[in-house]
């Protein structure tokens, strides 16, 4: 990831006499990105999140990528779920639970988040199918054991 933080230093260098760049959401969009990158890599791992200043970047492209990382996260659930780790699915969904809460427990104006609102809606939209996509595959799970000891006996 240190690729990442020097390409977004040597962003924030290249427009820093260029305000109107620098302020337009192209840097805080790759800030947001490199985030997204680093929080989903920690929550996927179910390590310590970095704080912002760790990984070099503002609050507001931070908690945004925290927010976007749930949709990396769903992406990972998926996966496990078609490899048939339940487990490891539910303490992804579980994770991805944590970060919702997390931000759903903030209440400042967008203006000064950067639209996170929309992203924790659209966390939590992204929880619900998940959730219930699980819910169905341990469903599914369950009946294929039961028929299974049926046509066994």
């Amino acid at each position: 990831m240190e690729l990442g933080s020097e390409l977004l230093d040597q962003a924030r260098q290249a427009a820093r006499d260029h305000p109107s760049v620098l302020h337009a959401g192209f840097v805080s969009d790759a800030a947001k990105e490199y985030a997204e990158a680093r929080l989903t890599a920690a929550l996927s791992q179910r390590k310590k999140l970095p704080l912002p200043a760790e990984i070099g970047v503002e609050t507001a492209p931070y908690l945004n990528g925290l927010g976007e990382a749930v949709g990396e996260l769903r992406r990972r659930l998926l996966d496990l779920l078609r490899q048939g780790e339940i487990d490891q699915a539910e303490d992804t969904l579980d994770a991805m639970v944590e970060v919702l809460d997390l931000l759903a427990s903030l209440d400042y104006p967008d203006g000064m988040t950067g639209g996170l609102r929309r992203t924790t809606d659209v966390a939590r939209a992204l929880i619900e199918r998940s959730r219930a996509d699980l819910t169905t595959t341990v469903v599914q799970e369950r009946l294929r054991v039961e028929l299974q000891r049926h046509v066994d006996s």
